[in-house]
């Protein structure tokens, strides 16, 4: 049974600080909610999908990746339009409505609570979603993150390896949705 939901993302954190958090919040089930599992260019080679599932298994975290989960392509043009008005992607500190219109109709509506934890599996005690942003609310995983803790009755963390003001450890935010 699930005890604990985080999120996590990637951007602006190091290969330290980003498993760091992992540890400190003592995951045991890491769920990849990315469509695709790379991230461009060697500062985050830690987040592709080979390097991130060994990295994973040596701390005897489970990898489990839920493309299900990820926005398609035509909803991700739709806050793709909004951040080009706002100076880019690097710039998102939330998003659209009408991406999270999109997303709740397209994807959340379509797949319930109970399915989603029973891919995750009976095994699971403390999970962290995972995709890029670093902003929590910039991202499609605080929707899902909202959908089950809303379903399991718990409180969404949300683990900020970037955040942390000495650069190691981790700032936990709260559920902003």
């Amino acid at each position: 049974m699930i005890e604990a939901i985080y999120t996590i993302g990637v951007y602006h954190s190091t290969e330290e600080t980003f498993f760091g958090c992992l540890a400190e919040a003592r995951i045991d089930t890491f769920v990849d909610v990315r469509d695709r599992r790379g991230v461009r260019g060697p500062l985050y080679r830690y987040a592709n999908a080979a390097y991130l599932q060994e990295a994973l298994r040596k701390r005897g975290i489970t990898y489990l990746h839920l493309r299900e989960l990820a926005p398609p392509a035509a909803i991700r043009q739709i806050q793709y339009h909004v951040d080009e008005s706002v100076g880019g992607i690097r710039h998102r500190t939330k998003l659209s409505q009408d991406f999270v219109a999109a997303y709740e109709h397209d994807i959340l509506s379509k797949i319930s609570a109970a399915a989603i934890l029973e891919k995750i599996g009976p095994q699971a005690r403390r999970i962290v979603l995972f995709c890029v942003e670093d902003i929590p609310t910039a991202c499609h995983r605080s929707l899902v993150a909202a959908k089950l803790s809303a379903y399991l009755k718990l409180h969404a963390q949300h683990l900020m390896p970037a955040h942390a003001s000495d650069g190691s450890g981790c700032v936990q935010a709260d559920d902003a949705h």
